[in-house]
């Protein structure tokens, strides 16, 4: 038992003496973390407030330096205030300037206009004292002419007034028929310049006329081909295309021949397609013969619509384009219809625009004139009865359908339009090289030229050349001077004028030519 008590209190003194070092080292350990803690702390506030410092001083660094940017800008803005007031003080100054000068010039016209004004008062003064005394002096002069005359005033007004009147009618009379020759006479000039001009303006290519056409063949051979076994090829061909096809002794060519010349044209294409094409047949013949007819369609519409272009013409219905592309192959006394045409609406064009009218009227009317050659040879009457009944059946303007029908004087002209399309076509069937001219003619005109040239006294040599459009003149240099040289040339003008008939104008140019010659031996 009381070893039992023993042991309890010998625990319970370990236990507490246990507790009190257990104690002791805690305090320590709790002191010593203490000390740590506040030396860690001063180490912080140090540290912060060090960062503060800094902190502070970049604060104020930049403080200083936006303030120094301000004060920058402020200057600056200032000193641009400063330089606008010194340029507007220097502009009021000018003005000041400018308004000075202007007084002192305006109290100059003042000054100037003050003693104009007194001059002026003087002069009227002097002029009304001289009217009163020019009026006395004509009344008296008026009374003694009256003692003389024995008549008044009035009586002698009266027969001078009847007197005048009888002149002035006699002279208006005089002067009313010289204007009116006048004007006939320059209305007759202003024409023809204007013919003229419009002539030199336009000028369009030509065609020979002809019925024929030749293929040209690769070979002899070829022929035959063309002929076929028993002549079948040559018939097919004949009867598809309604042409002739003439096999000669022409080397290496045939010959096609027909009236229709789009006929022609087409049997010309395909017989120049079956022959590249090696194929002759006639199966083949049908087949190539119809596809040309199409393309020749295809063709006949592009060439009109490009003679549509050409002229400027717009509007035009698709069937009288065709016939207008028809028209390229045909030919009037060796002229191509449509180039014809072409240059009939260009005439008709400018010389409306000098008149003023519509050109483009005038050109409808004239490129249209002869549409009904395209299809004369195939519907009976005139080819202005022909086109004029075809342009009315699709609404064309009754202006162009009346010059279409009267171009020929078939029907009354109704318009100046018509007057233009009807002196067109005669400028353009008469104009140099439009038509064939027989070589008798060309050659008689050429030497009528030369003889009236050297029919002038002077004249060493007279050469006409540009198909008769100019001559060229050579003169003797000892007997024609260079004064004398122009008169010679105005003079053979005005003879050629007179005696020779021509389409457009002839230039004569006349040459001197003076030379010395010498040797050195």
């Amino acid at each position: 038992m009381n070893d039992m008590i023993v042991t309890i209190l010998a625990s319970v003194l370990a236990a507490i003496i246990g507790f009190a070092i257990a104690w002791l080292i805690l305090r320590r350990i709790g002191d010593k973390r203490i000390a740590n803690s506040e030396e860690l702390a001063r180490k912080v506030i140090a540290e912060a407030e060090k960062e503060a410092e800094i902190k502070k001083k970049e604060a104020l660094l930049e403080a200083k330096e936006e303030w120094y940017k301000v004060k920058s800008n402020f200057e600056r803005e200032l000193q641009n205030k400063r330089n606008e007031i010194q340029k507007i003080e220097r502009k009021l100054h000018d003005r000041e300037s400018s308004l000075d000068k202007r007084e002192e010039s305006v109290a100059v016209h003042e000054k100037d206009l003050s003693s104009r004004e007194r001059t002026m008062s003087g002069r009227e003064k002097g002029i009304t004292i001289r009217e009163n005394e020019l009026d006395t002096m004509i009344r008296t002069q008026n009374e003694k002419l009256e003692r003389i005359a024995q008549m008044t005033a009035e009586e002698a007004k009266a027969e001078l007034k009847e007197n005048l009147i009888g002149e002035a009618k006699l002279d208006a009379a005089a002067m009313i028929k010289d204007i009116r020759d006048k004007a006939e006479q320059d209305a007759d000039k202003e024409a023809k310049e204007i013919i003229i001009s419009a002539i030199y303006r336009c000028a369009a290519d030509h065609t020979v006329e002809s019925t024929v056409s030749v293929v040209n063949l690769p070979n002899e051979e070829m022929k035959g081909r063309i002929i076929g076994r028993e002549g079948r090829n040559i018939r097919s061909f004949e009867t598809a295309t309604g042409i002739d096809v003439i096999v000669d002794d022409t080397p290496e060519a045939v010959i096609l021949s027909g009236y229709d010349p789009v006929r022609r044209e087409i049997a010309r294409m395909a017989l120049e397609k079956l022959i590249s094409d090696g194929r002759i047949h006639p199966t083949r013949i049908e087949e190539v013969v119809e596809k040309t007819q199409k393309e020749m369609e295809m063709i006949i519409r592009e060439i009109g619509e490009q003679a549509c272009f050409d002229v400027g013409i717009q509007g035009l219905n698709l069937d009288v384009i065709k016939l207008l592309g028809k028209l390229n192959y045909r030919t009037s006394y060796g002229q191509n219809v449509l180039q014809h045409a072409k240059e009939v609406a260009v005439l008709c064009g400018l010389m409306a625009a000098e008149l003023g009218l519509d050109p483009i009227l005038a050109k409808r009317a004239g490129l249209l004139h002869d549409i009904g050659k395209a299809v004369d040879r195939e519907t009976e009457g005139t080819h202005t009865e022909i086109g004029a009944g075809f342009l009315t059946r699709y609404n064309e303007n009754p202006v162009v359908v009346n010059a279409v029908a009267s171009h020929h004087g078939d029907v009354p002209q109704e318009s100046a339009y018509s007057i233009l399309v009807q002196a067109a076509d005669a400028v353009s069937g008469a104009r140099p090289g439009a038509r064939r001219e027989p070589l008798e003619a060309y050659v008689k005109r050429l030497e009528k030229l030369e003889e009236i040239a050297d029919s002038f006294k002077g004249v060493s040599k007279a050469f006409a050349i540009q198909a008769g459009r100019e001559i060229r003149v050579i003169v003797e240099c000892e007997i024609i001077d260079d004064l004398a040289t122009s008169i010679l040339a105005g003079d053979i003008a005005k003879k050629i004028e007179k005696e020779m008939e021509y389409p457009g104008q002839i230039k004569v140019t006349v040459i001197r030519e003076s030379r010395a010659t010498e040797f050195a031996k």
